[in-house]
């Protein structure tokens, strides 16, 4: 159990929030319940045909992806503990901060899946939004 509170603590702070920002987290809003934590608050589907490219793949990326792979996920905590225990700083249990991901590389896990990451489906995200998904997150070199 401590070892989970070290890994959220590690999240926490890579994400840059601060402690008034967790105090405040803690407390809620002018008392009431807390905001729901950033996988829960994914953008909107953008709208129009999903066959067609030229979507935002941020905002493909966060509602398609996000319920595992924004801060507090249990992808990004999945990786998190990956990536540190390969002695890479926890930030980049975050996708959007790794710099070593190619577009090839990214659709390649999404369609066949990589240990606890289920394989995508065309019909959960069509190959316009992957690539532009993929697009969005590489960031090294083909």
């Amino acid at each position: 159990m401590r070892r989970l509170g070290l890994i959220a603590f590690a999240l926490l702070t890579a994400c840059g929030s601060g402690a008034n920002e967790s105090q405040q987290l803690a407390k809620g809003t002018e008392g009431g319940p807390p905001p729901p934590p950033p996988y829960q608050m994914r953008a909107e589907l953008p709208a129009g045909d999903r066959l067609v490219p030229g979507k935002s793949g941020e905002d493909l990326f966060s509602n398609r992806c996000g319920s595992c792979h924004l801060a507090g996920g249990m992808g990004t905590n999945l990786l998190t503990v990956q990536r540190m225990k390969a002695g890479e700083p926890p930030e980049t249990g975050l996708l959007t901060n790794r710099t070593d991901l190619t577009a090839d590389y990214i659709k390649t896990v999404v369609r066949d899946g990589k240990m606890a990451m289920p394989r995508i489906s065309r019909v959960e995200a069509t190959d316009a939004e992957l690539d532009a998904i993929a697009k969005y997150l590489a960031k090294a070199e083909q």
